[in-house]
């Protein structure tokens, strides 16, 4: 894929933290010229665009952060996803993007804490060596209700690839990437139908259900990017009580 000759947008978000580690840059310069359309969505795309679930006015809820993480592979641009250890207390079993809660060592929440969470996050769960990937946009906070977790999607270009895999068969147990192709396939889409009644979408992709929060990203993603196709969305995936 080309790349930009120079910088379309650069967000400033950089800080000196403790010790002695590299400050932590969210840039567009150098991206190749298929993600324009995802940078582009994370400047302009409002919280409630993205979600109807938004974090509490009173503050409260865990602050966490996940890596969107775009990478280019045999069958060209793909999603590195995770699936959960089914003996979590929250969400098991689930694909999901990596991340977690923020570390105080993270830094500020509303500044880069939810940068260097996403990085730490992804490399203790997939072994990902975050010198490899670059940052380049940020989605407005989101709200989990069933776990409490206010999240911030961080958006990553996986400008040098590195191994990953389970790291902690207690936390992960797969780590793959998906085709966008796949994402974005209307034979491999769906509603994913809760008994308590919620609705939302779905991917049937590489042996997995992606449901709830993530597949709800994934999907805003591609709408915003312009890369969504016409999909049967009367489809229905149903999910049992445990989900």
């Amino acid at each position: 894929m080309k790349t930009h000759d120079q910088s379309t947008h650069e967000q400033a978000a950089r800080a000196a933290t403790a010790g002695h580690e590299a400050a932590v840059t969210v840039t567009t310069q150098g991206l190749p010229d298929w993600l324009d359309p995802v940078a582009r969505a994370a400047r302009t795309i409002r919280p409630r665009q993205l979600s109807a679930f938004l974090p509490p006015e009173s503050g409260t809820g865990r602050q966490s952060a996940v890596l969107v993480l775009f990478g280019e592979g045999e069958r060209g641009p793909e999603l590195l996803l995770m699936e959960r250890s089914g003996s979590l207390r929250s969400h098991a079993g689930q694909p999901s993007f990596p991340g977690g809660a923020l570390d105080p060592g993270d830094g500020d929440q509303a500044t880069t804490g939810p940068l260097r969470a996403a990085l730490r996050e992804a490399q203790e769960e997939t072994g990902l060596d975050p010198s490899g990937v670059q940052l380049f946009g940020v989605l407005p906070r989101l709200y989990i209700p069933v776990s409490g977790f206010v999240v911030t999607p961080v958006l990553g270009w996986w400008r040098s690839p590195s191994p990953v895999g389970v790291v902690d068969p207690g936390e992960t147990a797969r780590v793959f990437t998906v085709p966008v192709a796949d994402l974005t396939d209307p034979a491999n889409r769906a509603t994913a139908v809760h008994p308590r009644g919620h609705r939302g979408p779905a991917f049937l992709v590489e042996s997995a259900l992606v449901w709830g929060f993530t597949a709800g990203v994934i999907d805003r993603i591609l709408h915003f990017a312009g890369w969504e196709l016409p999909w049967d969305t009367s489809r229905q995936v149903p999910l049992d009580w445990r989900a």
